[in-house]
């Protein structure tokens, strides 16, 4: 079953028209929360060291000093709370904030690309949450209102979806078809079979076998090996957090996740800024016919943090599931491609001796929509990429590919992420491939996109 948004409740006033409008009287809590509580977790454990914490009647500077910053905080997020305020009119979403350094920042409503509702664990006990709009040439941290009431949100993202499409201001949300939900009983046995986590442990069950043999070698790997298997630890617990209750759900404006441990998002790709797709399969889940599927949206200039948030936000189009599912639903967001290689598209034999490790998994084709190139050493790895979206085509050899007089094809789009590359392709063959592809995303200009049929039951699993 697909996670929506909550529904509107009878009897709340839901105005966001061209009055200004305030965000939520608790925004402060929740924005400045998460620092707050960090300087608490900082500040309790140093304060109770102090030689004079215990006592009576003194009182030690640190205490003053964090008790200071805890005031400044909260003060000032009541003043940004304050000065900020919003509105829709005129064809903008309109954003005025700064108490010292003003800001007033228009997003033309033609220009918004998607809207996503995010509620953070702390918005979710007080009720309220963000909404983020994606627009043209914008970062996302243009384009946050943070925080609204649980109930306004999704009122605030159908109107700016509404306009944004030229429809009636009442329009509501276009109604989203569930596709797939990932099983959280699937996702922690996926997570935990990366290699990530499984070659750490392998390298513990070394470690423990040197110790009998040389205690101090073993000893100092053991070290190492039970490092690198609590980053690890952090990085499934993590990906566990972000994707956990994972439903993928279509709609007329593009795909839709809900997902979300401690917070949940409700996001959207929509389908024009879907630059690439990758089907991803795992050396350890092949045994079990597992893959993920992972988009490539259009680069944003943006600054540091807001792309650290934005590699989170819709990355992943489906974290694990079997082949079949993996397939059927890259149908239904590329429409005919079909990631299989045909007998042909592999790179000369002589290309084993340039690249021996991954040369079983190499191959690149393209057809009238698409182009497919696969690589990977352990962890086979398929990239789509539509010829509508091609930006460029590029031909390299370097001087030791053209002792094998071979070459690699890299097709560049306006993703961030990666580049359909064809690797190790004899040099007359990698010539040619540049001049179709180059013609072949030409023409695709011409002809509009398909569009998805009806969708075909979803395969079982597994």
């Amino acid at each position: 079953m697909s996670v929506m948004p909550p529904p509107v409740a009878a009897g709340v006033p839901m105005e966001v028209g061209e009055n200004w409008r305030r965000l939520h009287p608790l925004s402060p809590v929740v924005r400045f929360g998460r620092v707050l509580i960090g300087v608490v977790v900082v500040a309790v454990p140093s304060i109770a060291e102090q030689p004079g914490f215990h006592r009576e009647g003194s009182l030690p500077i640190s205490v003053i000093i964090y008790i200071s910053l805890l005031v400044l905080g909260g003060v000032g997020g009541v003043i940004s709370w304050l000065v900020t305020r919003w509105r829709i009119a005129d064809g903008n979403l309109q954003i005025e904030t700064g108490f010292i350094r003003r800001q007033s920042l228009r997003i033309p409503l033609a220009r918004i690309q998607a809207v996503d509702v995010i509620s953070p664990l702390l918005g979710r006990f007080l009720g309220l949450a963000e909404v983020r709009v994606v627009s043209a040439g914008r970062g996302a941290e243009h384009g946050r209102l943070a925080y609204l009431t649980a109930a306004q949100a999704p009122v605030v993202r159908a109107r700016l979806l509404a306009l944004a499409h030229g429809l009636e201001v009442g329009t509501p949300e276009p109604v989203a078809l569930p596709l797939l939900h990932v099983q959280n009983g699937l996702l922690l046995p996926a997570l935990l079979m990366r290699s990530q986590v499984l070659g750490p442990i392998l390298l513990a069950v070394a470690a423990f076998a040197a110790i009998a043999a040389a205690p101090v070698v073993g000893a100092g790997a053991l070290g190492s090996a039970v490092t690198v298997l609590v980053i690890s630890g952090l990085g499934v617990a993590r990906a566990f957090n972000e994707d956990f209750d994972f439903t993928i759900s279509e709609a007329g404006d593009g795909v839709r996740l809900d997902r979300g441990l401690l917070q949940r998002r409700h996001e959207t790709i929509p389908y024009g800024r879907i630059q690439a797709v990758r089907v991803v399969e795992p050396f350890f889940w092949r045994a079990f016919g597992w893959a993920r599927l992972e988009v490539d949206v259009a680069r944003q200039s943006v600054s540091r943090e807001a792309d650290r948030d934005a590699q989170q936000v819709a990355r992943t189009l489906i974290p694990v599931a079997s082949r079949d599912q993996a397939l059927w639903l890259l149908a239904r967001v590329m429409p005919d491609a079909h990631p299989n290689p045909p007998p042909d598209a592999g790179p000369p034999s002589r290309a084993r001796l340039k690249a021996p490790l991954s040369f079983h998994f190499l191959a690149a084709w393209f057809g009238q929509r698409y182009v497919y190139a696969r690589t990977g050493r352990l962890q086979k790895s398929t990239i789509i990429v539509p010829l509508l979206k091609v930006q460029s085509v590029r031909l390299k050899s370097g001087p030791l590919q053209r002792s094998f007089h071979v070459a690699t094809v890299d097709v560049d789009t306006a993703g961030r992420r990666w580049q359909a590359s064809a690797r190790c392709r004899d040099q007359d063959e990698a010539l040619e491939m540049v001049r179709h592809i180059s013609e072949r995303a030409r023409l695709s200009r011409r002809v509009p996109p398909p569009l998805p049929a009806s969708p075909a039951p979803v395969p079982a699993a597994g």
